[in-house]
């Protein structure tokens, strides 16, 4: 009976309905042939499968034996015995059709790494109401002792990633749509059509915007896409490129295309950070003010890394905050006042050494212009 309930086969859940539309419940996707194309890896588990579009898929084998093994560990501790388990997810496969105790193995860090990077996949997912429930069968609210609530696990699990500090109660659909909301901001923001107001978005580099005066500052907000513009400073929440990084933002982004189309704020942010970083020297730019941090190596990668993310991706609207403050930095530098301005402190007062320098000419300058003077009303 353990293995069968191991063995439960929970079919795709992007089921079409009668009408030959979507359900409404439908939140798990097989990610767009148009963008999986562009990056297989990005999109599909390396060791441990948990949803329906990769079940059986002989490559993650291994791992289903030590599912076993912890399945059993599971109803080992468990206040309920393995039967109700079962009946529990058959009798949950409809709506889910809609819509453990650590091993020796699975504490290695490595395999750790792997598996929580195997569940931020889109495709990898099953809801979080079905796994809630299973859980408070197992372990009764009633009689749980200091086991804490399954979305608690949850938020202690993806810690790392809750920057926002958000208490564990926002309904979520399953993981991936929770490290979305960890991104999202407080309230909701006004959006306006991107066929219309397209023209209004950022047009320069950060090494461009750098070069003519824009001050780029790490900045101190707790919001992952918290960019705010006050000339002449441009503040940016840090990014940490590691080794997650592509696989989170681009699952973050085919749940967006596919669930949020019209909620699209993290692809508004990869749109915004495709602009500012276009070469190696944007790289460096950001990396030197502590804006970009964790890479190790080549600064084109991380360029290439960035120029990739926003392909094939659709765009309905802006987010009008982003709108109003690209609007701000295309005209700070197309002022030619500021480049102006930044070039003269960058070749004259780059170092103390070379204003002391200008100061020093500007002054010989004055006295200069001064004898003169002295020595024309002398001959008057």
């Amino acid at each position: 009976m353990e293995d069968e309930a191991i063995r439960i086969d929970i079919k795709a859940l992007t089921e079409i309905s009668e009408d030959g539309l979507l359900s409404p419940l439908c939140c798990i996707y097989s990610v767009p042939t148009t963008i999986r194309l562009l990056n297989e890896r990005a999109y599909t588990p390396q060791v441990v499968s948990i949803g329906p579009f990769h079940h059986g898929d002989m490559r993650l084998q291994e791992m289903e034996r030590q599912k076993k093994i912890m399945f059993k560990r599971f109803v080992q501790r468990a206040m309920i015995d393995s039967d109700s388990l079962v009946n529990l997810a058959i009798q949950s496969e409809p709506k889910i059709q809609a819509h453990p105790e650590d091993d020796a193995k699975v504490s290695k860090s490595w395999l750790e790494d792997a598996i929580l990077n195997d569940l931020v996949l889109l495709e990898n997912q099953l809801p979080f109401f079905f796994l809630e429930e299973l859980y408070d069968i197992a372990f009764p609210h009633n009689n749980r002792g200091d086991l804490p609530s399954f979305i608690v696990l949850t938020y202690s699990y993806f810690d790392n990633f809750n920057m926002q500090n958000l208490e564990p109660n926002h309904k979520t659909k399953h993981f991936t749509d929770l490290l979305r909301l960890f991104c999202l901001p407080r309230a909701q923001v006004e959006r306006k059509s991107f066929a219309m107001y397209g023209s209004d978005t950022l047009m320069y580099s950060a090494n461009e915007l750098h070069e003519a005066g824009v001050k780029l500052m790490a900045s101190t907000s707790k919001y992952f896409l918290d960019l705010k513009f006050s000339s002449p400073f441009l503040e940016i929440p840090p990014i940490y490129v590691g080794d997650m990084t592509e696989t989170l933002f681009c699952n973050l982004m085919a749940l967006e295309q596919c669930h949020y189309p019209f909620q699209p704020y993290f692809c508004d942010y990869i749109f915004l950070l495709d602009i500012l970083i276009k070469t190696n020297k944007d790289v460096e730019v950001l990396a030197h003010e502590k804006i970009i941090n964790g890479w190790h190596g080549d600064a084109n990668e991380v360029a290439r890394l960035f120029n990739g993310f926003g392909k094939n991706i659709i765009q309905p609207n802006l987010n009008v905050e982003y709108l109003n403050m690209s609007k701000g930095l295309n005209e700070f530098y197309e002022d030619p006042w500021h480049k102006r301005k930044e070039t003269l402190r960058r070749d004259y007062y780059n170092t103390p050494l070379q204003t002391m320098a200008s100061i020093a000419a500007i002054m010989l300058l004055i006295l200069t212009i001064t004898q003169s003077i002295c020595s024309i009303l002398q001959v008057v």
